[in-house]
């Protein structure tokens, strides 16, 4: 197992749960600027150790999701402010070049100091 990118949650926006309703998470890092904050989980700034791809496993709150699909973009963000589109919708495309499509399951629960992990199984 290779780690990519791991960070402990510091804070969770009062209006996550709008992107919830739609298996949606939105993660920035503590850099991200207050008028974005109320809708993002947001997470310690740490380094992208490695370009995150299809195939690789994404785990938060100790719950793992494949990754079907990683955006133009998604490396980009997260290695600049820590930031992308999560949908937990299965899907093997997405409209937005920041957005990573997980396998479709339930969420995880989001808590303050639960870890986002990023890694090749």
């Amino acid at each position: 197992m290779i780690k990519k990118y791991e960070a402990k949650i510091i804070e969770i926006g009062e209006e996550v749960e709008i992107f919830s309703e739609e298996n949606m998470m939105v993660i920035f890092n503590d850099t991200v600027p207050i008028e974005l904050r109320s809708f993002g989980v947001i997470h310690e700034k740490v380094r992208l150790l490695e370009k995150i791809e299809s195939g690789d496993v994404l785990e938060i709150a100790g719950e793992p999701y494949d990754i079907l699909f990683v955006g133009s973009k998604v490396n980009d963000t997260l290695k600049e402010i820590g930031h992308c589109t999560i949908s937990f919708n299965g899907e093997t495309s997405a409209d937005l070049p920041g957005t990573m499509c997980v396998e479709k399951k339930a969420m995880p629960k989001m808590a303050v100091g639960a870890l986002i992990q990023i890694y090749k199984a």
